[in-house]
Formats: C-alpha cells, structure tokens, sequence
C-alpha cells in the first residue's frame, strides 16, 4: 500500500514544470533534488521529520540547531560589531512572509509600550514586499507606500514627510525583490534614530549573498546591524542559504525588542503557553535542514557559491545592455537583473520566453522583468540570453499577443484606474486556485 502511494506521488510530481535552470528564482540549490546538497538536507530532514521545537523538554537536539542556525546567522549581519550592542537575537520562521509579519508586530508592540503609540503607522518604499501590506491589514496598521528616486531606491527625504507622533517604523530592502537594488540604509538608519522609531531591513534575498560579495570586493554598502538605527533584520536561509523550504530568521537588536513577539498565556486551562513565533509546532525536520546546510557549506562554500553566482550575474547584465530594444532597471546590486523596454511590449517578451521554458518574474511600475539568478543558472547563462535575443526580435518583428499568452492579462491590469478591480480580480484567482 506504502508504495502505491508513492507511486501516486510520482506520477503527479511529472506534472511539475521544468524548473532546472530556467526559473527565476525559484530553487536556488544547484543540480537535480536526489543528488549533492540535496541529498544531504533531505537526509537531515527526514532524520528530524518527527520532532518539534514546541517541546523544548523532549527534542534538545533541534532547539540547540535553531539556536546555531540564529546565531550564525546574525554573525554574517553585524553581530559581532561592537555596534551591535552584543545582544542580537531571533528566531527561525517557515519564510520571509513571516519573518516580516513578526519584525511589523513585534515593531508595534514595542512602540506601544515605548511611546504609547495606539494608532500605528508605517512607512515602506513603493519597491518593499507586499508582506508589509500583508502585515498591515492583519495587524491593524495604516501604511504609508511612497515611491521610489530615480535610481529607484528608497527616497528618504519622502519618507522622512511622510513620518509623524503615529510612526513605529520605516522600511528599507538589501535589495528590494523587483529590481535588486539596495536602499540607502545608512539613511534609514540615521532617520530613524532621530525620530527614536524601528527601522528594519528585508534582507530576505541579500542576507546569504552580501557579506561574502563584500569579501570577494563588490561593492556592498553597510546594510546590516553594524547600521546605528536597525532595530530588525529578517533573512532567507532557503533561498541563497541553501536550506530547504520553509526556513527562514528574523533577528532584533536586543532582547528588550524581541519580547515583544512573544505570546504568554496565563489563564488557559490547558496550562501555561508562551510561544515565539505565529507556530505553536513547528518542524523540526527544516530547522535540521537548515543547520545541515549551514554546517556543511561554510564560509568557504558560500564564498564559491557567491562567486559563481555574481558572475553569472554580470554575464547576464552585459549581455542584457547588448540588447538594444531592452534596458536594464536601475543599477543592479546583487544577483537580480530586471529590464524593461520603450520600444517593445516587454510582457510579449516573456510570452514568447515563457514558451520556451522560462519563469520570470513580471513587474509593475515600470512594466518589466526581472531573472532572479541561482546556482541553477550558472550554467545556462547563454542558454537564456540567446534565447532573450531570439523573443526581442520576434516580438519586434512580430508585435502582438501570442495565443495564450499573458501579456494582455499584465497590460490591462497596469492601466485599470480602479486598483479595487483589480484587487478583486486577484482575490477571485486565489480563491478559485486553491
């Protein structure tokens, strides 16, 4: 019976797309998930599949890998710059979603009891992840979404307007997810501190990936706690950590923050309850998996890992500006290239390229798009400018939506005036999806 099961399993998982080498984003270990790193975090997870962090008293083995994986993770984002304070802590979370929804709460709750704020605002960069809003509907708070300069990064002038006695927190992102740039986080920092409000940084993408830029000589600008004014950071083990999905930290300053993400329950008659994170169980299985791949991979692994992908990255930008119906966005920072165009439908682009096996990523304000490069993509770098090539030219050749494409779907939801529409188109997708 056990192995009709997974028989089932199998035949369904053929249904999946090819994802190897053609997704931004997406998967960042290299080569197939039965061989190298990924034979060695599944056994990790599967060896840990029964345990739970909830039950401190029972799995000591996967508290104490939470505690490294935290620990050795904040030694990569200033933990140990004497202007940290020396009190950096967190914890791990299922992803990125999380570890910002908790970094927002925990930001409230303590300007609550610092300031007697009841009437929470914040204050993010029109290029920050949409789990701010998340955050913001789930947790009460009105939000402020200004955009960004003309390098487009954070403006901290308008930001700083914008800021008034309701302000918790501002927003910056090492890089932001839609063009892979860095805000001014020095900035923020010194903002923030002049206003005495939390100040966190989403370095969900970059957290695995600039502190070894910066030794390999890219030019990285601080981002992290050794910046006087970052009261949260939150960081992605499974995308340039290499973990396996669903891990994830957020860290604080201090612990005097921290707290302030805790639930205490005293008067419950099943007993008294304090958990850390949104879980009350949580698997321990990817917390192992984390720690497995952390152990195993060392600054020596991510050093090479950085370094291949930040070359295939560059690869990717020259090759993009060679292109003269397309434009790079911005200055790219890290190992995220997004393009638009003036003189071509871009979401035409990814049509044609989407017919030819790849996944990007489709942006707004400007309509563009962006690769997200992984270890995946190392070695199909001409694969995917060849091929960007060959969909520039037949759309330029050939210009309108191709049958089944999405290109008209992206077009006339960026010129719908009434975002409400649009918002209730997107609900009614979901909804019928899942």
């Amino acid at each position: 019976m056990g192995n009709g099961v997974i028989d089932m399993m199998k035949e369904e998982k053929r249904n999946d797309a090819v994802w190897q080498g053609k997704c931004s984003g997406t998967v960042y270990i290299r080569g197939s998930e039965c061989e190298g790193h990924f034979s060695l975090i599944n056994e990790a997870c599967s060896m840990f599949a029964h345990t739970n962090p909830l039950h401190l008293d029972v799995f000591h083995s996967v508290v104490r890998f939470e505690a490294e994986v935290v620990a050795m993770t904040a030694a990569l984002l200033g933990s140990k710059e004497k202007v940290s304070g020396g009190q950096i802590c967190g914890n791990m979370t299922s992803g990125g979603t999380e570890s910002i929804l908790l970094a927002v709460k925990t930001s409230r709750d303590y300007m609550r009891a610092k300031k007697g704020i009841t009437s929470p605002e914040m204050i993010i960069p029109e290029s920050a992840h949409s789990a701010y809003d998340k955050a913001a509907q789930y947790f009460n708070i009105k939000l402020w979404r200004v955009p960004v300069n003309k390098e487009f990064r954070a403006d901290v002038k308008a930001i700083k307007r914008h800021i008034n006695r309701n302000t918790i927190l501002i927003i910056g992102s090492a890089p932001g997810f839609p063009h892979g740039i860095i805000d001014p986080i020095e900035e923020l920092g010194e903002l923030a501190s002049s206003f005495n409000i939390c100040l966190h940084v989403d370095l969900c993408l970059g957290g695995f990936v600039l502190p070894f830029a910066r030794k390999l000589g890219y030019p990285v600008p601080p981002f992290d706690f050794s910046v006087e004014g970052v009261t949260s950071i939150s960081v992605d083990v499974h995308k340039y950590g290499l973990a396996p999905k669903g891990t994830s930290v957020v860290l604080y300053r201090n612990h005097d923050i921290r707290k302030h993400q805790f639930v205490a329950v005293t008067e419950w008659s099943g007993g008294l309850y304090v958990s850390p994170t949104m879980a009350g169980s949580r698997p321990g299985g990817l917390i192992a998996g984390a720690w497995a791949a952390m152990m195993s991979l060392g600054e020596e692994g991510y050093l090479e890992n950085t370094k291949e992908i930040m070359e295939a990255s560059k690869k990717i930008e020259r090759g993009i500006k060679e292109i003269p119906e397309i434009f790079i966005i911005g200055r790219p920072d890290m190992t995220l290239v997004a393009f638009g165009s003036d003189v071509i439908d871009i979401f035409e682009v990814n049509d044609i390229m989407s017919s030819k096996g790849w996944h990007l990523n489709a942006l707004q304000r400007p309509n563009s798009l962006h690769i997200c490069v992984t270890l995946q993509h190392v070695p199909m770098v001409e694969d995917f400018l060849k091929d960007l090539k060959e969909s520039v030219n037949t759309v330029k050749e050939n210009p309108g939506p191709i049958s089944g494409g999405k290109a008209p779907i992206y077009g006339a939801a960026g010129k719908m005036p009434d975002r409400g529409m649009v918002q209730e188109l997107l609900v009614s997708f979901m909804d019928s999806a899942c």
